[in-house]
């Protein structure tokens, strides 16, 4: 009796000792960041809530402010930026109005995708990069939430075979 009276207090004092401690400390899952594997050219067209912009410049920055590529837009709305093999991503795709008083704002939009080479730079694209900074920055997973909030579709609508309706008359009924 007396060797599990001892082999209990062990076993506490063991455990007490253990709450104290620290585990191993929590991994937390890092998103793969892309990178252009080759030279890619990034365009797009520039417009605002009341049309397209023709005038301005279009600058390509690293989160840490290195200026990628810049081009000016002349009596045109579209762009298009070089972006050098062996960037990575995130980009962020600056646009500055030519002029203060032309009533242009800057607007931006960021590249997290190495497959896509179009990125439209408006008030739409600049929001989605504002809430997905603020949502701890600008990784695809906080793009596409800032994007999917910024989209107002009804959560009946988010069928996978974009079905709009209800689900038991599609096709007949339930099959």
């Amino acid at each position: 009796m007396k060797v599990s009276k001892w082999l209990a207090i062990l076993l506490a004092t063991g455990l007490l000792s253990a709450c104290g401690k620290d585990t191993q400390p929590r991994q937390t899952a890092k998103e793969p960041v892309g990178k252009y594997g080759h030279a890619v050219t990034l365009q797009g067209s520039v417009s605002s809530n009341s049309g397209l912009i023709k005038a301005g410049k279009i600058e390509a920055r690293s989160p840490s402010g290195e200026l990628l590529a810049e081009t000016t837009l002349e009596n045109s709305a579209r762009y298009q930026l070089e972006i050098p093999a062996g960037t990575v991503l995130p980009i962020i795709l600056n646009f500055l109005p030519a002029e203060h008083g032309s009533g242009a704002e800057k607007m931006i939009s960021v590249a997290v995708q190495p497959a896509i080479s179009k990125y439209d730079i408006n008030p739409l694209t600049t929001a989605i990069a504002n809430q997905a900074k603020a949502l701890g920055g600008y990784t695809l997973r906080n793009m596409t939430r800032a994007a999917e909030d910024r989209v107002h579709v009804p959560d009946a609508n988010k069928t996978s075979t974009g079905f709009r309706g209800d689900s038991t008359t599609q096709y007949g009924g339930w099959h």
